[in-house]
């Protein structure tokens, strides 16, 4: 069974972080594994707790001899690079660069910060 578990956490199953209105935090859900959901304070955490709750569901799957499928994929993805190039106002940067350093990381991790935050959003 531990290897079947190591494919499925394998797979790219597509996660959803989406702010917790009421509550606070961030709720974590997996669309392609029914009723696979998880919360935490920050997005760190919440990112954290989803992949506890994904091997967790897995594991409960395999025990149960539930059917699992394999990540649903809208789009190949071999055609994106997962880079492209943005150009921005000065002050913009400056703003950008600041709260990164506040918050301790990188301006690439902020921005993928905000952009993950953001899509979410709006992704339903």
């Amino acid at each position: 069974m531990n290897g079947k578990l190591n494919y499925y956490m394998g797979l790219p199953y597509r996660m959803e972080i989406l702010p917790d209105t009421e509550e606070g935090g961030f709720v974590v859900r997996y669309p392609d594994l029914p009723g696979c959901i998880t919360c935490g304070d920050t997005i760190e955490s919440a990112y954290l707790n989803a992949q506890d709750a994904k091997k967790e569901w897995i594991s409960a799957a395999l025990e149960d001899g539930i059917q699992i499928t394999e990540p649903s994929r809208e789009k190949d993805l071999s055609e994106y690079s997962g880079q492209f190039k943005l150009r921005m106002p000065k002050s913009l940067h400056r703003s950008l660069q600041m709260h990164a350093k506040a918050e301790g990381i990188s301006m690439n991790q902020y921005c993928l910060y905000l952009l993950t935050k953001n899509d979410a959003v709006y992704a339903n």
